[in-house]
This record gives structure tokens, sequence and C-alpha cells, in this order.
């Protein structure tokens, strides 16, 4: 199903999104149809410009959204999109897919296009900032990536993991423990909660100088991103992954580390363990099934891997 909405002004778009799909709206909730799936959207909009969507919703059916971007003159926002942020319940795990939990961060104008699979449960926080306002809070930082978000004057692109705190903030938004009348305020603060986890994260980063990032380059570097992902079974050919991309090696290893603070292979290795521990952990898969279908033909090496990232070898995290 292909839905266009505009969002005029910067207004955000869960109120044609919604109408769209024929949603049931009560309150600042919409509420998704039987018919289409099950779940809501919710948000906030502050007189800051700040402005807050949460979505906890599912589909029947693949939706391809695409976004006209109407800014009112002088205005730019930046969006943090925190995907995956809020626990699912067992018996989601077992009929839905979960999104992949990350943080990603652009200009306004990048996030045109969102593509919405079938049977996969949304359960993200979307937060659009002023850059004025995160100018008034953070631009004292002087952190090349910090830098970037804050002064940039073209595209860019950056994506980080998702944090136990931020799970904890989220969870808050989630199940607010204040009276309805308040509840505005509260998540106000909470939504500054995490972007102050989130900027904390991206200082973590090595302090290199950021190069911006024409708009195609974001989607090559997705697109190599999501090429790593469904193939966790075989290691990255370098030089293939540059000559898809339309670049040089050097010029896709920067990008691809700029955008998500790790090289090609470390960063493959790193989604090959998460999927290895919720292979583990939600499928009930053996130690030597996981190490197999992940593509490992030596057990003690993908035992001391698995160790490197989690902390605890393969079999005793199964039983955790």
């Amino acid at each position: 199903m292909k839905i266009s909405v505009t969002d005029k002004h910067g207004s955000g778009i869960i109120l044609e999104f919604a109408r769209a799909i024929g949603a049931n709206i009560q309150g600042r909730f919409f509420h998704i149809p039987e018919s289409k799936g099950g779940g809501y959207i919710t948000g906030f909009s502050w007189e800051n410009g700040l402005r807050m969507m949460m979505r906890n919703y599912y589909l029947h059916e693949e939706i391809l959204l695409e976004r006209t971007n109407e800014l009112a003159e002088g205005q730019d926002d930046i969006i943090f999109l925190l995907s995956g942020i809020f626990p699912y319940s067992v018996q989601q795990e077992k009929q839905l897919m979960p999104e992949q939990a990350s943080v990603f961060i652009c200009a306004h104008a990048v996030s045109s296009v969102l593509t919405m699979p079938s049977n996969t449960f949304f359960r993200s926080v979307t937060i659009a900032v002023p850059r004025r306002y995160l100018l008034q809070f953070f631009g004292s930082i002087q952190h090349p990536v910090v830098i970037s978000i804050l002064e940039a004057k073209d595209n860019f692109a950056y994506e980080t993991s998702i944090s136990p705190e931020m799970i904890r903030t989220a969870s808050e938004i989630l199940h607010p423990t204040v009276p309805e009348s308040l509840e505005s305020h509260y998540c106000k603060l909470k939504c500054e909660e995490l972007l102050c986890y989130i900027f904390a994260l991206l200082m973590q980063r090595e302090a290199v100088p950021t190069s911006s990032m024409h708009i195609n380059d974001i989607k090559a570097i997705y697109a190599i991103k999501f090429r790593l992902q469904s193939l966790l079974d075989k290691p990255p050919h370098i030089a293939s992954l540059a000559r898809e991309a339309g670049m040089s090696e050097p010029k896709m290893r920067k990008l691809f580390k700029q955008t998500f603070g790790k090289g090609v292979f470390e960063y493959y290795q790193s989604m090959r363990m998460q999927e290895a521990a919720r292979l583990l952990k939600e499928k009930r898969l053996t130690v030597s099934e996981v190490g197999y279908q992940l593509g490992f033909t030596n057990l003690s090496h993908f035992s001391r891997v698995f160790e490197q990232h989690t902390g605890m070898k393969p079999k005793k995290y199964s039983v955790t």
C-alpha cells in the first residue's frame, strides 16, 4: 500500500497518516483499525518547536510512505528516530518481527521515504528538534560529530545504538507516572533526557573531522548496511561493496565509519552478534545451530567473538 502525505511547515505527519489508513482518533491517540493491524500512534507538540511522535503498532500489509516536506522559511529541524526502543512481550515476538534497535539522526529533509514492512511491530520514538533549540542546550560541546549536527549546512546522517538508559526513559514515556494534566510537560522533559543520552553516545566516537554527505551518498551507505544485514553468514567484501556504492574504497570506508561510528567489518560483526543473541534467547537455538547459521565453521571462535561483544559465553547467555 502506498501513501503520500505532506508535512506542512514541519508540523508532523501523524494526522495525515492516521486519516490515510482510517485510524480511530481519540484525543491525542490514533488507533490503527483492526483491518490494517493494531496499536496506536500518539505524540506531543510544544511551543518551542520541539515535537515527539510515538509509534506503538503493527500492520498487516507493507506500507510505503512518501513524505513531502514543506518547511516554513528559516525552519531547520533535526530528526532523531529511536527505533525498537520499547520492549516486546513473548507473545508479540512469536507473531511479529521486531524493529532493529537503533538511533537514526538526520536533517528534516532526509527523512522523506519510509517503508513499513508487514507483520513488524513498530515501537519507536521520533523527536523533531529545531536546530536553534539544540544549540541552546548542546552548543558548547566541542566534538566534531556534535558540531556537524548543530552547524551542518548540507545533509548528514548518523546512526548509533540504543542504550539501557534510553530504553528506561522511553518506557517512562510509554507509561507516565504523573497525572494526565502533567503528561505533556513530563514527556517534554523525557525527550530532552533522551537527547542527552544520544549526544553522550556520539561524544564517545573518535574525534575526527566529518564530511558533508550528498543524499545519494546517504542512500548508498544505507544500502551497504542493509546488504550486510541480509548476509550475516558471509563476511563483507570491501571492494565489491565500494563498487556497488559507486565510491572509491577510501571514501566508502570513511563515510560508513562516519555514519555508524564503526568500520564495515566491525559493524558487520556487531550485527552478527546481535542476531546471535536474539537466536539464542528468543528462538532458543543451540550454540552450534546459531554458530553455523551465522557462518562460523569453528564454534570455539564463535564463542570467543560472542563473549567479546556480550561479556559472556553463548551457552551461559542462552540460560540467563
